[in-house]
């Protein structure tokens, strides 16, 4: 977790691709970039974060990485889904940095779209709140960005 050890952050950087629609028909539209990883060295949850587009403008972010298990069990492509907060337009293509910065939860399965739909309320309320406490103006620098769907530390 980065937030409680000020300042260390994982970042990933990748287009935008089309996914199933499910985030935008759950009420949460998602920005999909695949991970290379596959295997989960990063391992898979939920985050509170920032994301970065083309040109330069950073938006809140609610981020889950990982294999989408209340729809794919074990079995999902692992991918970044970033729910831009208060956002609303076309991102397809668009080349994304997401900086990953409080772990909120593990991944988890639900039994029904409404409980999902209330996790992922409870997941931007607190990322709401960690984003007035770590505002984007102090990410850290990126330097040279990493492959796109290539987790890297910094900070």
């Amino acid at each position: 977790m980065a937030d409680e050890r000020g300042g260390t952050f994982f970042v990933v950087r990748g287009p935008v691709e089309p996914g199933d629609k499910r985030g935008r028909e759950l009420g949460f539209p998602t920005a999909n970039i695949a991970l290379r990883d596959q295997r989960g060295e990063l391992g898979d949850g939920v985050w509170a974060g920032w994301a970065e587009r083309a040109d330069g403008t950073r938006v809140a972010a609610a981020v889950s990485v990982g294999r989408r298990p209340t729809y794919y069990g074990a079995d999902g492509y692992r991918l970044v889904e970033a729910y831009l907060l208060d956002f609303e337009g076309d991102l397809y293509d668009e080349r994304l940095t997401v900086w990953l910065g409080s772990h909120l939860r593990d991944q988890e399965a639900y039994g029904s779209a409404q409980e999902l739909i209330d996790a992922l309320a409870r997941d931007v309320a607190r990322t709401r709140e960690w984003v007035a406490a770590h505002p984007a103006g102090d990410l850290p620098g990126l330097g040279t960005p990493p492959p796109d769907g290539e987790v890297r530390r910094i900070g």
